[in-house]
């Protein structure tokens, strides 16, 4: 990749702007969402209990009263327990060391872990609930299937092992601080000290002071690869 141009920087500045003050309304409508979602849950479970309690009396030999099981709702219940990314394909590797991902990546809510064919994970089925990525750093390891989430917002994330330097974890948390849409965390299994991804992309770099940071972040961070663009990055989790 080329360097990025100051015009394009400025016009990245101030997209991503516009996009926190919209992010910003998006929270406060989706408070009152949650609320209104906790009422209607708790209705759901009082009148779910009282049809379970009939249900049970009146059809303990079976859903057709031959004594047999649904056996096709059994098979969906265990299938649901064996989640796993639903990501088919393979890594291609740019000039630029970039590793771009070739084939299917998945985006079907789940939450069931997940087990993804690589590590971090660029992509595939993730939690309904995305991992606050707004130039969040984590001291401690996070939920791929959240941090998935994340990145199909738009955001990068920077991943670290025992391995790396202080000096460029601490220069990455730094940029990472004053970068919306992005986020930090250690990540133990992985093959390099220090990892960036995106949705569907994946880079090892050297040090913080490797060039490729800075181009992989003017990208990545709400780049074209992104599957919801503008969505929030702000109001999820924090773990």
């Amino acid at each position: 990749m080329g360097p990025v141009k100051t015009s394009s920087s400025t016009a990245r500045s101030a997209r991503v702007e516009e996009m926190r003050r919209a992010e910003r309304a998006r929270a406060r409508r989706n408070r009152i969402l949650v609320v209104a979602a906790s009422v209607v849950v708790v209705a759901g479970l009082a009148v779910g209990g009282v049809v379970l309690v009939r249900s049970q009396s009146d059809g303990s030999d079976g859903a057709d009263g031959s004594g047999k099981k649904d056996t096709a709702a059994s098979g969906d219940a265990k299938n649901a327990a064996k989640n796993s990314a639903g990501d088919s394909g393979h890594f291609t590797t740019g000039e630029d060391g970039v590793r771009t991902w070739q084939g299917k990546l998945s985006r079907t809510h789940v939450t069931t872990p997940v087990t993804y064919p690589m590590h971090p994970p660029v992509g595939g089925n993730h939690n309904p609930v995305w991992l606050d990525c707004n130039g969040t750093v984590y001291d401690k390891p996070v939920h791929d299937e959240n941090a998935v989430h994340a990145l199909e917002h738009g955001a990068v994330w920077v991943t670290y092992t025992g391995a790396a330097k202080k000096a460029d974890v601490s220069a990455l948390t730094a940029k990472v601080q004053r970068t919306p849409y992005s986020l930090m965390s250690p990540y133990a299994h992985q093959d390099a000290p220090l990892i960036l991804s995106a949705w569907g992309h994946q880079v090892a770099v050297k040090s913080a002071k490797d060039p490729e940071v800075d181009k992989f972040f003017a990208t990545y961070v709400q780049g074209d690869q992104t599957p919801e663009p503008g969505a929030a990055c702000t109001g999820g989790v924090m773990r």
